[in-house]
């Protein structure tokens, strides 16, 4: 008989969806775990359930009620390939138990995840051959779909808190040394910029007149640099903590706005593709304008920018911005993030996509760049999705 025909199917099914609400309610992995091994020793009469956790491909177990079993450990044969294939798996016999002496007789494995990203196994085993029919592996799956949306989640929370402790971090460098540099550096350069200003006028060779303007020209630049720093941090200091925002309407004004003040600018963009909400603050449409501006200014010439989403997760969505420009160079690719970095040709500060990449961050996103399709840059922006 299928799980669909057994007269107590509708109970069953609202006690797995009480178990759901109560383990997407939880705050940690070692909370689903419990809450999962619980679940299934009431609601099924099991008393030999393994969980375990896929993180970046490596297989761990994380709770057991086998006490043969302990956390940390590498997980059995059957957990493997139940991973491997993506497919529930079920063995009997020798093959079934942990030893050779073991009195068990049948093993399930049901392997879950979320999109294309697998999340945990839940292995169970049975004295009875018998034992793990339709009527238990389908309630089983469900439960398993329950316990790796619920340790998702907790994975996406977890990612958001480390990087609004990553920007507190950051932004406690950024504020030491612009202090540094306001206070110690530039008190430096307004007493060479006088002295420059001063001998200028008591110099009559035209030779030294032209090194002293150079020493006053460097003055001048590294004292505008110096401004510009103390507003990146101004800016990151009012940030407001992520919120749930829709981004269509953001997007469509950037868009508008980057592509009126630059004519070179063209954009290609559905914004039907952008019907998402995600978690961000109110600078957001500071990390758009900064990627697409640079787009504009860096190459010669009219550029093409291919706005596109994508979504490889439930909880993340990627919003790409692919131009048809002259790229950016490899050796290049994993520094230009960081602030001051730019390329040989590049007149600007280097500070632009080192203020996108610490706002990705802090929304518990990220940012990257690789080759367009077009030979450009794709600039990739990744955040939590609603």
């Amino acid at each position: 008989m299928g799980f669909e025909q057994r007269q107590d199917f509708a109970r069953q099914v609202a006690d797995l969806n009480k178990y759901g609400q109560a383990l997407n309610q939880c705050e940690s992995v070692d909370e689903v775990v419990s809450l999962t091994l619980e679940a299934i020793t009431i609601l099924f009469e099991l008393t030999d359930v393994t969980v375990v956790e896929v993180r970046n491909g490596d297989l761990h177990v994380v709770g057991s009620t086998n006490p043969e079993v302990s956390a940390g450990e590498t997980p059995s044969e059957v957990a493997r390939e139940a991973h491997e294939t993506g497919e529930t798996v079920t063995v009997s016999g020798e093959a079934a138990g942990l030893t050779d002496d073991a009195d068990t007789a049948a093993a399930l494995a049901v392997p879950e995840g979320i999109v294309d990203e697998p999340i945990c196994v839940i292995v169970v085993r049975s004295s009875s051959d018998d034992a793990f029919g339709d009527e238990v592996v389908r309630p089983m799956e469900i439960l398993a779909t329950h316990a790796a949306t619920a340790i998702s989640n907790i994975r996406s929370r977890e990612r958001l808190e480390r990087a609004r402790q990553d920007l507190e971090t950051r932004k406690e460098m950024v504020e030491m040394y612009d202090r540094l540099l306001r206070h110690d550096i530039g008190n430096d350069l307004q007493i060479i910029a006088g002295f420059a200003n001063a001998v200028s006028e008591l110099v009559e060779d035209e030779q030294a007149g032209e090194y002293v303007g150079k020493i006053e020209r460097a003055a001048d630049n590294s004292a505008d640099l110096i401004q510009r720093v103390g507003d990146l941090v101004s800016t990151l200091e009012a940030q407001d903590e992520p919120d749930a925002r829709d981004l269509r309407p953001l997007l469509e004004d950037t868009v508008r706005d980057a592509t009126d003040q630059y004519e070179s600018l063209s954009v290609e963009f559905d914004p039907a593709e952008f019907d998402h909400r995600v978690y961000a603050g109110d600078l957001l449409d500071s990390v758009f304008t900064n990627v697409l501006i640079n787009a504009a200014v860096h190459n010669d010439g009219d550029v093409t920018v291919d706005l596109y989403a994508e979504t490889p997760a439930p909880d993340r969505l990627v919003v790409g911005m692919a131009d048809d420009g002259s790229g950016v160079d490899s050796d290049l690719r994993e520094d230009i993030f960081e602030m001051g970095v730019k390329g040989e040709d590049s007149e600007g500060t280097g500070f632009g996509l080192g203020f996108v990449r610490a706002l990705t961050e802090s929304y518990g996103g990220g940012v990257d760049v690789r080759e367009s399709a077009a030979g450009g840059a794709d600039f990739r922006v990744t955040l939590e999705r609603v």
